[in-house]
């Protein structure tokens, strides 16, 4: 189903339609958007953070807020995972290329944190990922479609990850092998 995170309405028909799907048991908060690259901070507007921030943060806020009424043993549910995809640019800070995504990638550790222990003991454990450079198409939408392979000599391991062992990395934190992990970031990066 189309889903703009940006936008309370739409997630709230996409957890309605969810619904005829039986028991939530998983929710992986995966969208996120990047502005142009090579933008510092004096030269953004104010309409660029603000959509930054409504998709990457506020709709993985509202997701999670919708997950937790349908999972919660407080609301009659069975419990369940809830996985934030942040990001290395958390830590790094991405000087006059993405602060502002790293700022929303910031705040989404500091939710995963917060929200794990708020719910811990209704039977949802939340935990998130920070991807280092992965080979996808989030930089083609900033303008520097071969970002990730230009700067993989920066990275330890000398190369760049891939879609599948993020997803990896997802699937081991919503499966029972990690039944006693909670608010905690579990870096994919390749030692970045």
């Amino acid at each position: 189903m189309k889903c703009d995170v940006g936008s309370e309405q739409d997630i709230l028909a996409l957890f309605k339609a969810a619904d005829g799907f039986g028991t939530l048991g998983a929710l992986v908060n995966n969208a996120g958007i990047v502005g142009k690259s090579g933008v510092r901070v004096d030269e953004m507007s104010a309409e660029r953070i603000q959509q930054m921030m409504a998709v990457n943060v506020t709709g993985s806020i509202l997701c999670a807020r919708e997950a937790v009424k349908r999972m919660s043993t407080k609301h009659g549910g069975k419990g369940g995972v809830i996985v934030n995809l942040s990001s290395v640019a958390a830590k790094l800070g991405a000087p006059n290329t993405y602060v502002d995504y790293a700022a929303s990638k910031g705040a989404i550790d500091s939710f995963t944190v917060g929200l794990g222990y708020e719910v811990a003991g209704e039977g949802i454990r939340v935990a998130g990922i920070r991807p280092g450079l992965i080979d996808t198409d989030i930089h083609a939408a900033g303008g520097e479609p071969d970002r990730a392979h230009r700067l993989a000599h920066m990275v330890p391991m000398k190369r760049v990850g891939t879609a599948d062992e993020i997803a990896n990395a997802i699937v081991w934190l919503i499966s029972d092998e990690a039944s006693y992990v909670t608010s905690a970031i579990l870096d994919v990066s390749g030692g970045r």
